[in-house]
């Protein structure tokens, strides 16, 4: 079963113009630029190319990733001599479009549901809609019809525990909590029994978001691994990432954090809607080689939405 595959044939054309709606601020803020740039321009020149570079460091591609795009854009410029600037947004894509993470046919199977049930653990800092993007996930899985179950195992905030309460609540799936101050690993050890002998489909573990002690952080993700694999061998099966888009450079911060502490295997970027920093999601992707698997470009649960590279860029483009 493929993630949310029924909406994406019945509801591609809102789905479009919801992205194209998420990404606008981005699209302004980066084509003004490039816009203003060639103004008066017939070929790509010097003065065309330090734009493009200023307008990506702008959206936060981040330095190294809109270095690698000049020095490409720079090779073609010489390569082919009269390029037009008709033919630069052409060639921009293409290259933005290398840089990202991902199958280049678009989005394939997100999760391999054929592993049962499939243990996704959660992690990011505080403040970057981590619960709420649990939430959305679980509801659009349920709508599905997967068996959903979720561990509250972010146990050092009473309003975490709380939230992913009225989440599990919204989205009609079952919540497995404790106390309080409870040992994290705990929570999830209970969670994935719990999955195991409910015959549940997938399991979402929402963990705490502290990086105030790098080693604890670890020490803590290593520990609620292990004690996981003592009810399922192989989990968890995705370790995802959520990144807020709106915070710019802090999320590659945010980012290189937690590869070190633990194996990230996929991101979540959220409130792309809400910012012009869209650029983000390239620099992020392209820095750590870590697929997008999905992108929040609204408050409503259907905003949460698989990434797809190549949707991605014809929406930064259009």
């Amino acid at each position: 079963m493929g993630l949310f595959s029924r909406k994406n044939k019945q509801d591609a054309p809102e789905q479009g113009k919801a992205l194209d709606e998420g990404l606008s601020k981005t699209r302004k803020s980066f084509f003004d630029k490039v816009s203003h740039a060639l103004m008066g321009k017939s070929v790509v020149d010097a003065d065309v190319l330090d734009s493009i570079e200023e307008a990506l460091i702008a959206s936060d591609v981040g330095a190294d990733t809109t270095m690698k795009i000049i020095e490409r854009l720079e090779d073609r410029v010489a390569r082919d001599k009269y390029m037009g600037s008709d033919e630069l947004n052409l060639i921009l894509c293409e290259e933005i479009e290398d840089m990202l993470c991902g199958d280049a046919e678009g989005p394939s199977e997100l999760f391999d549901f054929s592993k049962k049930p499939y243990v996704i653990m959660v992690v990011g800092v505080n403040g970057v809609g981590k619960t709420t993007t649990i939430g959305k996930l679980a509801a659009q899985l349920k709508n599905e019809g997967l068996k959903v179950v979720l561990g509250a195992a972010d146990t050092f905030r009473a309003a975490a525990v709380d939230q992913l309460t009225v989440w599990a609540g919204r989205a009609g799936v079952e919540i497995v909590k404790q106390q309080m101050g409870s040992d994290p690993a705990s929570v999830a050890f209970d969670t994935v029994k719990s999955a195991v002998a409910k015959d549940a489909d997938v399991v979402i573990i929402d963990t705490a978001g502290r990086l105030h002690n790098k080693v604890n952080l670890m020490n803590e993700l290593t520990k609620i691994r292990n004690v996981m694999r003592k009810v399922i061998p192989d989990a968890p099966h995705q370790v995802m990432l959520v990144i807020d888009g709106s915070t710019g450079q802090n999320g590659f911060n945010q980012a290189k954090e937690f590869t070190k502490a633990t194996d990230v295997t996929s991101l979540a970027v959220t409130k792309l809607d809400g910012t012009a920093k869209g650029g983000v999601v390239i620099g992020i992707s392209d820095q750590f080689r870590i697929p997008i698997k999905l992108i929040g470009v609204g408050e409503k649960i259907e905003d949460l939405r698989p990434f797809d590279k190549k949707e991605f860029i014809e929406s930064l483009f259009k």
